[in-house]
């Protein structure tokens, strides 16, 4: 891998570190005729299968009150022909933003298979069933987390962190039913889906589907 010394300028070095070194299982979009979410599931899956680390893990964009844009990389937490979900607390500035304007992006990327996934849509709380269920799945220590930190805020002392998620996890060993009562889990439920599979020539192929009700229509994009 060349060094970043060896060159002029960072726009040379960046251009010189290459992309698309990719084998993917097999070099074509998904069927038209098959909802979205089992081609995902199915790249998903590929991904899985070929031990591409963290392969479940994606970058949620959302847009404040004030128009500004962030996104954070998370995990996903479920899926199905209603939506991709995720979750986190009501006050972090996910929620903040998704209670403002609750509408999303989700990007997937898989660099081994050269596979990109873009899922855009309104947001919707998936209710108190979904949180418990999706909270209860943590470990103790990510529940604890979860119900100890104030995410987002400014903090003064990382002993005081250390310290809330202390006292979280001991309430949460003598209560494991214990539900934060900020969490939750938002389900994005996509008007568009977008498959980009890579090609090592530039020769990439985007297949975008879109809703249209009872089911979607598939129309492919120029790289």
């Amino acid at each position: 891998m060349p060094r970043r010394t060896e060159f002029s300028d960072n726009r040379a070095w960046l251009r010189s570190l290459g992309f698309a070194a990719i084998e993917p299982p097999y070099r074509e979009l998904p069927d038209p005729a098959v909802p979205p979410h089992d081609s995902f599931l199915r790249w998903l899956e590929d991904a899985v299968d070929a031990g591409i680390p963290e392969p479940h893990v994606g970058v949620l964009a959302t847009t404040g009150a004030d128009g500004l844009p962030s996104a954070r990389v998370l995990m996903l937490r479920d899926i199905d022909a209603s939506g991709w979900s995720v979750s986190g607390p009501d006050f972090s500035v996910k929620g903040a933003h998704i209670a403002a304007n609750p509408q999303a992006a989700l990007t997937f990327y898989w660099r081994e298979h050269g596979r990109q996934v873009r899922i855009a849509g309104s947001v919707i709380d998936g209710g108190i069933e979904a949180a418990s269920r999706d909270f209860h799945d943590r470990s103790t220590i990510a529940q604890a987390v979860a119900f100890g930190s104030k995410q987002s805020a400014e903090l003064a002392d990382e002993s005081e962190y250390f310290a809330a998620v202390a006292d979280a996890q001991n309430l949460i060993e003598h209560q494991p039913q214990l539900l934060s009562a900020h969490w939750r889990v938002w389900r994005i439920e996509p008007m568009t889906v977008e498959f980009w599979q890579a090609d090592p020539g530039r020769r990439h192929l985007r297949r975008r589907f879109t809703r249209a009700e009872p089911g979607w229509s598939a129309s492919d994009l120029w790289p």
